[in-house]
């Protein structure tokens, strides 16, 4: 067997040992992203079941006959439609089976009620296997490094060929950069491009639309590409022309807060904390109410995922985990800026992935 398998193989012994000190006998994964991360699938339908005693059973449909049997060789597959009823009825008599309560609908639960063997209970169970997840190992971290440069190369690309000018509609320069990072090797976009210009770049989860960038405009471009599982996110914000002093300082506010965020993020160092460095330099500079939302999250197998740096945010930074610093501030007309990248967290100072220039350049 491939290396793959052993990094599936002792993924899942890891939710074994959890499920056992939860006295849980079995667990039915059913978010598709967890069943890839356990086994291996990338398909669209599939339900993976993995018990305390070690062992494992995977079900998917027809359509992936031949993909589950390459992508996961270790694990005998059941082919059928209704994927996580029929693993459960394999279950035994009396076992106490979890189930991912963050993602099964109340419809499915009703289902999988109906389908379980005589005297099996159904335990709702969250978050066990978003802890797993949380450190990355050395192939993750070398995906997500990968796919951060091919992000990087785009943008480049994209601003060299002069791409990203006054008289180009948003919705053009977001096409154009989704384009690069497909030539470069991207699967799809890992969230919708966001290419927000003039006083659209005040709302921070704007799309691309179809104002034309003039001259004076700042232009926040935030995006990531998918390959291979694993997705990037950067966020850098330019100046079309020269821009007014009011939208100078919030640039170098905000590259400030982003500066000292990406410094605090070291191991041992609390999420909420790592928030606070950043959302402190914002509020001293007069711009606390502009900032709006957190400053940054894990990214993986999803492009939003555990840790999260917020003020609500829990625990602490460890070494492998990843993080994005990207704070902002959006001034309603205005215009507003967002600088963000995706760092590694290691022994020393973290590991920038989305290693680009965060001077303001004016084009």
């Amino acid at each position: 067997m491939g290396m793959a398998d052993t990094r599936f193989d002792t993924r899942r012994r890891r939710l074994a040992s959890e499920l056992a000190a939860q006295r849980i006998d079995d667990m039915l994964v059913t978010n598709l992203i967890h069943v890839r991360y356990l086994s291996g699938f990338s398909g669209s339908n599939g339900a993976l079941l993995v018990s305390k005693d070690r062992t494992a059973a995977i079900a998917t449909d027809g359509r992936y006959l031949s993909q589950v049997a390459r992508e996961v060789p270790d694990i005998e597959a059941t082919i059928t439609r209704e994927v996580a009823t029929s693993l459960v009825g394999t279950v035994t008599e009396g076992h106490r089976v979890g189930y991912e309560a963050d993602y099964v609908s109340v419809n499915q639960l009703h289902a999988l009620e109906k389908a379980c063997p005589e005297g099996v209970t159904l335990v709702p169970v969250s978050g066990i296997i978003e802890d797993i997840r949380l450190v990355k190992d050395e192939l993750e971290l070398t995906r997500l490094t990968k796919v951060a440069q091919l992000g990087v190369r785009a943008l480049e690309g994209l601003v060299d060929s002069g791409e990203l000018r006054a008289g180009r509609t948003e919705r053009e320069v977001a096409a154009d950069l989704e384009y690069r990072m497909r030539i470069l090797g991207s699967e799809r976009v890992s969230f919708d491009t966001i290419v927000a210009s003039g006083p659209n770049s005040a709302l921070p989860h704007y799309g691309a639309g179809d104002r034309v960038l003039a001259d004076g405009d700042l232009v926040t471009i935030d995006f990531g590409a998918h390959r291979l599982g694993f997705n990037s996110d950067m966020t850098r914000t330019f100046a079309i022309g020269e821009p007014s002093a009011q939208l100078r300082e919030i640039y170098d506010v905000v590259l400030e807060a982003q500066l000292a965020g990406v410094k605090a993020a070291v191991p041992g160092a609390k999420l909420v904390e790592v928030d606070k460095v950043c959302r402190d330099i914002i509020e001293q500079a007069g711009y606390g109410e502009y900032f709006v939302h957190s400053t940054g999250h894990g990214v993986g197998l999803e492009v939003h995922e555990a840790p999260s740096a917020a003020r609500t945010g829990t625990g602490e930074l460890r070494e492998g985990m990843t993080l994005t610093i990207e704070p902002g501030i959006y001034v309603p007309v205005v215009g507003g800026v967002r600088i963000e990248d995706t760092l590694i967290i290691t022994s020393g100072a973290p590991r920038v992935i989305t290693e680009w220039p965060k001077d303001l350049r004016i084009l």
